[in-house]
């Protein structure tokens, strides 16, 4: 038997060894980046760890076959789902971790954004002390509504977090009743009312093709004056171009950004000089524990995998 992990970006993979050990399986592990590369490390293998690299047609056949695919994290975009099914390659994600991290983040880039920090700091520096030649007005957090596209489990805690600060919070999700939301303190509306209401507008979905430029131009035109956009699930979400021409044209306040189309972001992204951007670099999920808890979760998984077992977050 044979685990691979095609690549990761936390330093070690000592639950991952141990899985492999306890099962009595070789063990690799490699960065990929390529398709060409993820092909070249995943041929016999029985379980692939895997968290950026391309899972295409053709490297998922070059596996062997009823071979396991284990996501580190929960997006899977980056897995041609269609093809593991039709070659039967069981694909799972772990979808169960850092939620409390994830929420945690977005609520501080909200409240950064919001309260205007980053302006009144380089003013300070710069010799400024008068508040209104620093921002042009802030608004109080009791008197804004934050708007929720997808109501998972990410979507929920940060809206905890939001309603503690006084904020009206309300969502959309068609794969929530009316009932669930409200039970979780949102109020449910429909996709269009949730943009052209929200003060500030976070997104909480997967990447799909029916999600992919969920905030284009037209969306964010339809967005309140000196809106706010928090993005920490997947890049693909937003129009990247229009999201900068918003800002520059002072329609939306800020924006913070977790994810991107491309990562890392392009050198020549327009995102990189648009005024009141704050980035961070897929990030939100990072703290020691929840690290610890992915890979530990990971490695259980794959470690069914190589036993033949049934996944405990299966996807095909």
């Amino acid at each position: 038997m044979k685990l691979v992990v095609t690549d990761q970006a936390f330093g070690n993979t000592r639950h991952e060894h141990a899985a492999a050990e306890t099962a009595g399986a070789d063990f690799s592990e490699y960065q990929c980046r390529t398709e060409d590369e993820a092909l070249e490390v995943v041929r016999g293998a029985n379980v692939v760890l895997n968290n950026f690299a391309p899972m295409t047609h053709r490297v998922m056949s070059a596996m062997a076959p009823g071979a396991v695919i284990v996501r580190y994290g929960v997006g899977v975009d980056n897995v041609d789902l269609a093809a593991a099914k039709s070659l039967g390659v069981r694909v799972c994600n772990v979808p169960d971790y850092g939620v409390e991290e994830v929420a945690d983040h977005a609520a501080a880039m909200t409240l950064t954004l919001a309260r205007k920090l980053g302006r009144f700091d380089p003013g300070i520096r710069g010799g400024e002390w008068k508040i209104d030649r620093m921002v042009a007005g802030v608004r109080s957090l009791s008197e804004t509504t934050v708007g929720l596209i997808g109501l998972g489990r990410i979507a929920r805690a940060y809206a905890a977090r939001m309603k503690v600060f006084g904020c009206r919070v309300m969502g959309f999700d068609p794969y929530v009743s009316d009932e669930q939301a409200r039970a979780a303190g949102i109020e449910p509306a429909s996709r269009d009312d949730v943009i052209a209401s929200a003060n500030v507008l976070s997104l909480h979905v997967p990447l799909t093709p029916q999600t992919r430029n969920l905030v284009d131009a037209q969306a964010m035109a339809r967005m309140p004056q000196g809106a706010i956009l928090i993005n920490c699930s997947r890049g693909g979400l937003i129009d990247e171009a229009a999201l900068a021409q918003a800002l520059t044209d002072n329609h939306l306040a800020g924006a913070g950004l977790d994810v991107f189309e491309k990562e890392p972001l392009p050198m020549d992204s327009p995102l990189r000089t648009a005024p009141h951007v704050i980035l961070s670099p897929h990030a939100a999920f990072f703290s020691d524990a929840s690290v610890n808890m992915l890979q530990k979760l990971a490695a259980e998984e794959a470690l069914r995998g190589l036993r033949c077992e049934p996944l405990r977050c299966p996807l095909t």
